[in-house]
């Protein structure tokens, strides 16, 4: 049984409980890997099914649960539609493989915080699950919904985590002086700014930081995130 929850008597305080379920072992095992690797995150359970994971998450009291799509037995949403009654405050991930667009939309409308395709990095799937845990439901490119009929905001696709690195680039912390702040690894941090200079079509930080004081992102007295 692909099980491994973690004996400890209760979760422990800011670290986000994450059970994995997918057929596919060795993404099972790789994603399994890098939340035990990624500082605020603990792995309290695998499954290899929806069958699997409906027997074993009641236990392991997950608060994100990252699901692939297609799976035999009981696939992603059939099985995240049994456990949303049981595991009321739990988020939902799914992972796609070759899924359709509107098989991502479906699990986004059944109540997942996110649908991510096959592509989707290692640490995006980490941003996802924090995002998933403050209540966010993300939409990537691979997620289409309705198509605004004005552009968005300048910054209204930046997570809560790169609004709390924004905060910091803002003060001219350095990338270690981020990673001491927030707890986090230095790739991390260097994959979150990447994403920042793209999001705001920024060159560098500094250009990121102006954008961000001009469309009032962040404050410089703004209180240090947590």
């Amino acid at each position: 049984m692909d099980m491994n929850v973690d004996g400890k008597q209760g979760p422990d305080q800011g670290v986000i409980r994450v059970f994995v379920v997918h057929d596919h072992p060795m993404i099972r095992c790789g994603l399994a890997a890098l939340l035990r690797s990624e500082h605020g995150m603990q792995c309290v359970g695998e499954a290899s099914d929806g069958d699997e994971a409906i027997s074993l998450a009641l236990a392991a009291r997950p608060q994100v649960m990252v699901m692939g799509l297609r799976m035999p037995r009981m696939a992603g949403i059939a099985a995240m539609q049994a456990l949303r009654p049981l595991l009321a405050d739990t988020r939902f991930v799914m992972l796609a493989g070759e899924a359709a667009p509107r098989e991502l939309r479906r699990a986004l409308a059944a109540g997942a915080s996110a649908a991510l395709p096959k592509s989707t990095g290692a640490m995006a799937v980490v941003e996802a699950i924090r995002s998933a845990y403050q209540g966010q439901q993300a939409l990537t490119p691979a997620q289409p919904g309705a198509a605004p009929d004005t552009p968005p905001a300048v910054g209204a696709n930046l997570t809560q985590r790169e609004r709390d690195l924004l905060v910091l680039l803002a003060r001219g912390c350095s990338n270690q002086n981020i990673c001491n702040a927030l707890g986090i690894a230095l790739p991390t941090v260097k994959y979150h700014v990447t994403h920042i200079l793209t999001k705001l079509r920024a060159d560098n930080r500094t250009e990121a930081v102006l954008v961000a004081l001009r469309h009032q992102l962040v404050e410089l007295q703004q209180a240090a995130p947590r």
